[in-house]
């Protein structure tokens, strides 16, 4: 059973990879290609290239990727090249396949559209695959291995290498088109950041309250949901309180707010976005135990 599960897994982590690597392919052909926009990574040393030599950029990033995966085999190990194999072919044969389904089709001639899209394409994509657990492949090698040998942080490296290569497209880009190239950076950077922590956010809910017992029995039994006892003193006038604290969906924040103020007006309440949950209720399925009588 276990291996059937541990097969399905896999299967599924593939086909979101693929996915992936399509949409970006996508995302470049129909909106970074027509709108000349400037870019990091692969695709941005594939545009140099492909700016000076004429080389076709699935032609160059295919090559690229192979010989960075080769690199990644030996320094960072088998375990990672099998992570990162799917995204280094994925991409530039998706690259190529749209290139000659769709031709010379135009969506727009608008540099802001181009630039928007892109960005959210861009990042969409890098998402999806890096939600997996696995590397894009191309530029995102030699980052880790810098940060294995070296220790040199990833963010660091990673942001240097993409200065460079935007550095090199800058040369023979006017002005504007520079700056629709930060405005798509800053774009796909954001969206990646949103990608990465969609479905996880839950919310965090503490009350103060004279009348705890009354919230805490309201929560378990109208909403379902868990909570937790802490204890506390109050600064001003040192007495001892209790403090109920429970984790929500985020849809289920408006309910309990009603709840609480139902029950005492004057509560004090605080909430905050926590960014990932585990355990029963969320990512384990709820368990329930009767309480036993003394």
């Amino acid at each position: 059973m276990k291996s059937e599960n541990g097969k399905m897994r896999n299967m599924w982590t593939a086909a979101v990879i693929i996915m992936g690597n399509l949409l970006y392919a996508l995302t470049v052909k129909l909106f970074l290609l027509p709108g000349n926009l400037m870019v990091g990574g692969t695709t941005g040393i594939a545009l140099m290239v492909r700016r000076f030599t004429g080389m076709s950029l699935s032609g160059f990033v295919l090559l690229f990727n192979l010989v960075m995966l080769t690199a990644g085999f030996f320094m960072l190990g088998k375990k990672f090249a099998l992570t990162t194999i799917i995204s280094s072919l994925a991409y530039p044969a998706a690259l190529e396949m749209f290139n000659r389904i769709l031709g010379d089709v135009t969506v727009t001639e608008d540099p802001i559209l181009y630039t928007v899209f892109s960005g959210l394409g861009i990042g969409f994509s890098l998402g999806l695959v890096i939600r997996t657990g696995a590397s894009t492949g191309g530029m995102d090698i030699p980052p880790l291995a810098l940060n294995k040998y070296f220790r040199i942080p990833v963010s660091v490296s990673l942001n240097f290498f993409d200065m460079l290569i935007l550095a090199g497209q800058a040369v023979y880009n006017p002005p504007e088109r520079i700056l629709y190239g930060i405005l798509l950076i800053l774009i796909y950077t954001a969206v990646l950041d949103k990608v990465m922590m969609m479905g996880t956010t839950r919310t965090e809910v503490k009350v103060i309250s004279k009348r705890v017992e009354e919230i805490r029995h309201a929560i378990l039994g109208q909403v379902d949901r868990g909570v937790t006892m802490l204890y506390g003193e109050g600064g001003y006038l040192q007495e001892k309180t209790q403090i109920v604290l429970s984790i929500l969906y985020n849809r289920e924040l408006p309910k309990v707010e009603r709840l609480i103020r139902d029950i005492d007006p004057e509560a004090f309440m605080i909430v905050s976005r926590v960014t990932e949950v585990r355990g029963r209720g969320f990512s384990i399925s709820r368990d329930y135990i009767k309480k036993q009588k003394k």
